[in-house]
């Protein structure tokens, strides 16, 4: 029964950006009172699923936004499953430094090698340097752009990943703005 009030305050919280207050979460539940809420709110704390302020005011837990993870597919051969009991927060996974996280649409197909398609979602944590090979947004000759990073022999340039596309070599200059850390995509 915990998962339902848990899945309610989760679409509430996803619409809303905050938790409910009692008399939302009255009507959200069903209930007549107050009382049966703060029930409920009880058990919430108890396992762990939603958390208290300094001000006592409800806001989600750690755990509020983890997603069951039931275990390994197979994308070759057929092969049994074995099934896992355990969970994983996607947000955390997705973006361990929230701070200094951006989230980018993509326009183009210039990374579609990469497996980075036009209307991605790219995750990209902000950073001023980066490593040859790496996925960066940067800016080159006052204008942005998402490629493979490219050094040598002290010289940077960027990399498309495609080959209807040839490199970029700054004329004047080449910052790393962002270092691509993921991508998103919904079908």
């Amino acid at each position: 029964m915990e998962s339902d009030y848990k899945e309610k305050l989760l679409t509430f919280y996803q619409s809303n950006r905050r938790m409910p207050t009692y008399t939302e979460m009255m009507k959200l539940f069903g209930f007549k009172s107050k009382n049966a809420v703060a029930r409920v709110v009880t058990k919430l704390l108890a396992a762990g699923i939603v958390a208290k302020d300094k001000l006592g005011k409800l806001i989600p837990s750690d755990s509020f936004n983890e997603v069951p993870m039931l275990g390994f597919v197979t994308a070759g051969f057929p092969a049994p499953g074995e099934l896992l009991t355990d969970t994983m927060n996607i947000e955390s996974y997705l973006m361990p430094k929230k701070a200094s996280t951006y989230l980018f649409e993509v326009t183009g197909d210039s990374m579609i090698e990469a497996h980075i398609a036009d209307g991605d979602i790219v995750i990209a944590e902000r950073n001023t340097t980066a490593k040859d090979g790496e996925i960066v947004i940067a800016q080159i000759d006052g204008e942005f752009t998402m490629k493979y990073l490219r050094s040598k022999n002290n010289k940077q340039w960027l990399e498309p990943a495609n080959k209807k596309y040839k490199p970029l070599y700054p004329e004047y200059e080449l910052s790393i703005v962002a270092i691509v850390r993921g991508v998103m995509r919904k079908y």
